[in-house]
């Protein structure tokens, strides 16, 4: 499902990455929290995701403090040390603006 956001401007967050093996059943569990915690953020606008090979998640924001404030979050933080340690052999976390945006639904 495509995420419904507002008329822009606002903010995207790319997170591409590529797993590991390990503990995929964990990682699930994460994933799964990480997911409905967002979705409890100020400033939160919507997501969409899909993994192959790559994974790719983006998570839609109303305004940087919003991210930031994501990105310190508690849990948040275990998740991405867990990340860094276990889950991902690469990730690469881009964050732009969205100016315009335009399609069919």
């Amino acid at each position: 499902m495509l995420a419904k956001t507002p008329t822009p401007p606002y903010y995207a967050v790319i997170f591409s990455s590529i797993r590991s093996e390990k503990e995929p059943e964990a990682y699930a569990v994460m994933a799964k929290k990480m997911y409905d915690l967002a979705h409890e953020q100020p400033g939160f606008l919507g997501v969409e995701s899909a993994r192959e090979e790559v994974g790719i998640t983006v998570s839609y924001w109303k305004d940087v403090a919003s991210i930031k404030q994501w990105k310190q979050h508690t849990d948040h933080i275990i998740a991405q040390q867990l990340g860094k340690e276990k889950w991902y052999k690469a990730y690469t976390t881009r964050i732009c603006k969205v100016e315009r945006e335009y399609g069919i639904s």
